[in-house]
């Protein structure tokens, strides 16, 4: 039964990520249309849109991220050519390995857990499959060409294969490819993987020690080899740190100097040697980093306004809102419950690692440098619901003559149905309407309209007040 569940669920996944993924959302914003100019360039050329032969980081508009998507992109184009649809195509592809990596990773988690057969293993992974295969924050980043999501993907099968390898060595090669892979994709995984994986050796620390050294020695061997390329890009090009520097918090340290140098000088003048210390520019750069991370646990930016608009649906949060109760009841329960210690060490770990990469940069909270929460939220949830519905089932009480279970399940489904359905209209019918400027709409269309009567004129003129548009041409 649980398999045929399991298929329904991906089938949903997939529906949900193909269905009209060419034109929701509206057209390929800048990145989107960077990524595909630099995937058939290299197809056609074998080097980048600036003429570099191979090249494992993509300059793009000078931001210097991991070229790996456009690799990505290149069969799909050969298949289908050149459009909107194929540079989407690898994100969707990935959405749906993570829900099933999250099945399986779920599985693994909780299988040596002391659990009822209600709170099966199977139960909780594929209600956190599903929940991922809704979720508005999963979804949306599936229909488009960020690499964060693809950079997910690859790390929920990394961690998987990281556990599983503890009793056969080889998963620890395939998780350090994966895990390796995925710095390829993203920039933020540089941060946020290097602390994971301390927190997975700390964690299954007893059971390394045990496992075979030998997989382990190759595994390291494989994952130094593998991260050669990008390193060499790196330190070869002190550019690739560009984009980094660019989005730190500590960027621009004039907002921070303004503020410390008046307030420090007051505190030297009038003694205060508490003052001095808290007022220290340090501590305001600390200050600013704990900001940045505690904004991601902001109950409004996930349940109610969201990220910026390319970031979410219409009036839409990250997450539904019948999710926010199950959720802090889930929490409860992987806290209190009769779980493995260390199965609650290391969903508690990713989901608090996940934030550290943003909140050391400008514009938290932020959506896709915390893709990384995710299944966590849906993980947390899946244990609410299961909490929420053997107490419910409990109740004996009767309203009007109808027993109150009813009443309370009846509710939710039609709340669930009602959030879900309005995220929908919201993401696939609104979407476009609304934020149609933020996805670059027009630009596309435009060249289009140009190509077939461009042999008519002698010159077209292209503005240059954005300059950001010229992958579209």
């Amino acid at each position: 039964m649980s398999k045929y569940f399991f298929w329904i669920i991906i089938g949903v996944a997939i529906l949900l990520r193909f269905w009209q993924i060419g034109n929701v959302p509206p057209s390929p914003d800048w990145d989107e249309a960077s990524l595909g100019h630099n995937a058939y360039s290299i197809m056609t050329t074998g080097r980048d849109e600036y003429g570099k032969f191979l090249p494992v980081i993509l300059r793009s508009f000078d931001d210097y991220k991991p070229g790996l998507y456009a690799y990505l992109i290149i069969p799909f184009i050969k298949l289908f050519d050149l459009n909107t649809m194929t540079v989407r195509l690898p994100s969707a592809i990935f959405g749906v390995l993570a829900i099933i990596g999250t099945y399986f990773l779920v599985k693994e988690l909780f299988k040596k857990s002391h659990l009822s057969p209600q709170d099966s293993a199977s139960n909780i992974a594929l209600l956190a499959s599903l929940l991922l295969a809704i979720s508005p924050w999963h979804l949306q980043f599936s229909r488009i060409a960020f690499e964060a999501q693809v950079g997910l993907s690859l790390n929920i099968f990394s961690i998987l294969f990281f556990i599983k390898g503890l009793k056969r060595g080889i998963y620890f090669v395939l998780s350090v490819i994966l895990a390796t892979l995925s710095i390829y994709v993203y920039q933020s995984e540089k941060v946020y993987l290097p602390i994971l994986f301390l927190s997975l050796l700390i964690i299954y620390w007893k059971d390394l020690i045990k496992a075979s050294r030998e997989w382990i020695a190759g595994a390291v061997l494989v994952g130094v080899l593998l991260s050669i390329p990008i390193v060499y890009g790196l330190v070869n090009d002190p550019n690739s740190l560009l984009r980094a520097r660019g989005v730190s918090s500590f960027a621009d340290q004039t907002q921070f100097l303004k503020r410390n140098v008046v307030k420090y000088a007051d505190d030297v003048e009038r003694s205060d040697i508490i003052g001095m210390v808290v007022d220290n520019r340090r501590v305001e750069y600390a200050k600013a980093v704990v900001a940045g991370y505690i904004s991601h646990f902001n109950f409004n930016w996930l349940f109610i306004t969201g990220d910026i608009e390319r970031h979410h649906a219409p009036n839409m949060g990250l997450l539904y809102l019948f999710e926010l109760p199950l959720l802090l009841m889930g929490i409860y329960q992987l806290t209190f419950g009769n779980f493995s210690k260390k199965t609650k060490l290391t969903i508690f770990a990713i989901f608090l690692i996940a934030p550290i990469p943003a909140s050391i940069t400008s514009g938290v909270p932020h959506a896709v440098r915390t893709i990384n929460f995710l299944p966590t939220f849906q993980i947390f949830t899946s244990l609410g619901i299961l909490a929420a519905f053997y107490f419910v089932s409990s109740i004996k009480y009767q309203v009007l003559s109808i027993k109150a279970k009813y009443l309370i399940f009846t509710t939710f489904i039609l709340f669930f149905i009602f959030n879900f359905s309005y995220f929908l209209n919201q993401y696939f019918v609104q979407q476009n309407y609304y934020y149609s400027e933020s996805w670059q709409y027009g630009w596309k269309q435009a060249v289009e309209y140009v190509r077939p009567i461009k042999d008519k004129y002698n010159k077209i003129v292209v503005t240059n007040d954005r300059p950001l548009d010229q992958s579209y041409m």
